[in-house]
């Protein structure tokens, strides 16, 4: 069939009339798809009993669930609730039949304390665990690191610290422990932003190696890796005695041979393209510890920045850079550096927590709201990981870096491909029936969604 040149062109003259009508129109239909997997789950009364203490008149689970739909939207901030507050699929998505204020919110999370919020980071790390479970993983890999979040000049136990692009703005420097295979953040502490990066990181890693063992036993083998900071006595010893395996950056520090070791070094064996390196048996004397390091150096054609984060000698004499690993892993050196490299995933997982949960949001000046928004963040992020492995995942080929074992759409994806699809909420029949527009993609997506979540 011909089209005429007409045919393709509309002529648009004058402005549209614009009115705002009481209609039970969504803009986020796919949340109804997220509530039925939280209720499978049992989320909802699970987070009603966290809360238990806070809340009020709302009830702490239902503003628990309404912050989670504010993040799962794209919200950032509790103000933008009132852009929100008509829509009928985010009141049935926290079960509300009224949205509170910014306000109101905000008041509910400065009722948390440490010992309130305790039961809310319980619940978080028995999510992770039971969707570990239903993966029946052969190990898990565990990355841990700290995370920089500005902070305004007003907030609670915010502090100047370990910002190398905003020196003079307090933050926060929370502790994550990130699960490489599925992208879950097992744990999360909050701490002030003038703390060393491993400060309070023995306690951090005995709980979490306490709630893995406590759910697998010691029949599940457990990987953990570090950055330089990490690399203390206390860490390696701690790490020893509850039988875990470790890949931990050793920094080149001047009570360190680990600049001669590298001078001294005649043969450099192949590890990488670019790449090379050899193992050493290496007495730390001040610490009576013997650990086995990988020395390795990558050619570059630069001469690379300074390290700013911790200020140490930068080991590059123009042509390398040279870098160590303590290790107790059975690893030959290309597969040691494979999983060391591996680490540098858990970045996008920090830079998704930041962009698309406001995981870097400050929403009051009070310390204990902000670690229950963290938590909330913290929890947002890991329902949808899990929603996904149940529902849209599928495998990926095994690597040596060991990161993700499935492939995961990131969170801007699926609120694009399910969350905000527009839809009208009708009562046919005597009952309420979701009605979105006919489109082949969304209807074959939500239908096989359905199907996992009956299966």
């Amino acid at each position: 069939m011909r089209l005429s040149v007409a045919s393709l062109r509309r002529m648009i003259k004058g402005k549209l009339r614009i009115e705002f009508v009481h209609q039970e129109l969504t803009s986020y239909s796919g949340l109804e798809l997220l509530r039925r997997y939280l209720r499978q789950h049992d989320v909802p009364s699970r987070l009603r009993a966290a809360c238990a203490t806070t809340g009020g008149d709302y009830g702490g689970g239902r503003l628990a669930r309404l912050v989670l739909a504010l993040l799962y939207v794209g919200a950032r901030r509790l103000e933008h609730l009132r852009y929100v507050a008509g829509d009928p699929l985010v009141a049935r998505f926290c079960g509300l039949a009224r949205i509170p204020t910014a306000r109101t919110v905000g008041n509910w999370l400065r009722q948390f304390t440490q010992a309130t919020l305790a039961p809310l980071v319980q619940l978080n790390h028995d999510l992770v665990i039971e969707a570990v479970q239903r993966l029946a993983l052969p190990r898990l890999t565990i990355d841990v690191d700290g995370t920089v979040v500005r902070t305004g000049a007003t907030v609670g136990w915010a502090f100047r610290g370990f910002n190398p692009h905003h020196r003079k703005d307090p933050s926060y420097y929370p502790l994550l422990a990130h699960v490489a295979q599925t992208g879950h953040i097992l744990r999360v502490k909050n701490r002030p932003g003038n703390v060393h990066d491993s400060k309070q990181s023995g306690a951090f890693l005995r709980e979490v190696i306490d709630g893995l063992r406590t759910a697998f036993g010691r029949r599940l083998p457990l990987e953990f890796r570090m950055d330089a900071a990490f690399c203390q006595r206390a860490v390696f010893r701690l790490l020893a005695a509850r039988g875990c395996r470790y890949a931990i950056k050793v920094g080149y520090w001047s009570w360190l041979p680990l600049k001669q070791l590298a001078a001294e070094r005649q043969r450099w064996l192949p590890v990488a393209p670019h790449v090379t390196g050899f193992f050493h048996d290496l007495h730390i004397l001040q610490w009576n510890l013997h650990v086995r390091v990988m020395i390795y150096r990558k050619h570059v054609g630069h001469e690379s920045p300074k390290n700013f984060q911790l200020d140490l000698f930068t080991p590059d004499d123009g042509h390398f850079e040279y870098s160590a690993v303590a290790t107790n892993l059975a690893l030959d050196l290309p597969a040691l550096y494979a999983f060391i490299c591996g680490r540098g995933a858990q970045e996008k997982t920090i830079a998704e927590l930041k962009g698309e949960f406001a995981l870097d949001v400050i929403p009051t000046r009070h310390y204990g709201a902000n670690s229950a928004w963290q938590q909330l963040s913290i929890l947002a992020h890991n329902l949808i990981r899990s929603f996904q492995l149940d529902t849209l995942a599928v495998p990926k080929p095994r690597s040596r870096k060991r990161t993700y074992t499935y492939l995961i759409r990131s969170m801007r994806t699926v609120r694009f491909l399910l969350v905000t699809r527009a839809g009208r909420l009708a009562r046919i029949g005597g009952r309420h029936v979701l009605r979105l527009a006919h489109n082949p993609a969304t209807e074959a997506l939500y239908a096989s969604i359905d199907d996992r979540l009956v299966a």
